[in-house]
């Protein structure tokens, strides 16, 4: 039986109980939080903590304070026998319950907090390269707050998803931003670029950390704009995310990338980035 955080305690995840009135039902009025355990340790933790904050901010909901979550999260993996294991914690945060008006509850209400833990392993394996498609953008203008109003992420992934590809790349005025659970990169002549952190991207755990590595390896990096009109011709095309890793991207709109295969920059990254989750 598997436990959950709900509002204070852990209890069996099927006796969580969310009430009707609640305004991330109603609304989709909350935030959330994907992290991940390599072998039981949490990967980034405080990274994911300061970006819960800023999304509880942002949102204007209080009664929450995202560093004493992290117990909770060490906690859920002890006690769904996921202390050794790959796992993925999720933590969603709403407003809470209270009478339906488009206005916050004057005075709040006691927030939504609720959390799980699983074990995780990827449906693909990223070193052999992945399919994505281009969409448009079609998102509010607040993408930096990782909300859980994602319905036109999860249209767009299903238009990848119909495509037989793993990724669709958000394109705003002719801007390729970043992917529908990833950050976007690319590489042309050698030198690394994914766009500069805007209201219009998330300010993805994965994207920093790699951005980071890309510097420890002597990479020439650049948070600039990617236009979509240049994608096709990038050496490499990787996007990055909590359960992406660094997924390279070999064709994209049916055209192929670079030679066709994974790049050296993307799989050295990502190689990388698994030595760091893993305390190499």
């Amino acid at each position: 039986m598997q436990t959950a955080y709900f509002n204070g305690e852990f209890i069996p995840r099927e006796d969580v109980r969310v009430s009707p009135d609640d305004r991330g039902f109603l609304f989709s009025d909350g935030v959330y939080e994907v992290l991940r355990s390599y072998g039981g340790r949490l990967f980034e933790v405080q990274k994911h903590v300061d970006r819960l904050a800023y999304s509880l901010a942002g949102m204007r909901i209080r009664g929450v304070t995202a560093s004493d979550l992290v117990p909770v999260f060490e906690e859920l993996l002890v006690r769904n026998d996921l202390a050794g294991a790959d796992a993925l914690v999720y933590l969603q945060v709403t407003r809470g319950a209270a009478p339906r008006t488009h206005r916050h509850p004057d005075p709040p209400v006691p927030p939504t907090v609720y959390a799980y833990a699983w074990a995780f392993s990827p449906d693909h394996s990223p070193e052999g390269g992945s399919r994505a498609i281009t969409v448009p953008d079609q998102r509010w203008a607040r993408c930096d707050i990782k909300t859980v109003a994602l319905i036109p992420n999860c249209l767009a992934n299903q238009d990848a998803s119909d495509a037989a590809a793993v990724e669709a790349i958000f394109v705003r005025d002719g801007v390729a931003l970043e992917g529908t659970h990833t950050n976007l990169f690319a590489v042309f002549r050698g030198r690394v670029r994914t766009a500069p952190l805007t209201n219009y991207i998330l300010p993805g755990v994965t994207r920093a950390v790699v951005l980071d590595l890309c510097q420890q390896a002597g990479f020439e990096v650049a948070e600039e704009p990617i236009f979509a009109d240049e994608l096709c011709h990038a050496d490499e095309v990787f996007v990055v995310g909590t359960t992406a890793e660094v997924t390279p991207i070999i064709d994209l709109d049916g055209r192929a990338i670079g030679t066709g295969r994974p790049g050296p920059f993307s799989l050295q990254l990502l190689e990388r980035l698994r030595d760091l989750a893993r305390g190499g």
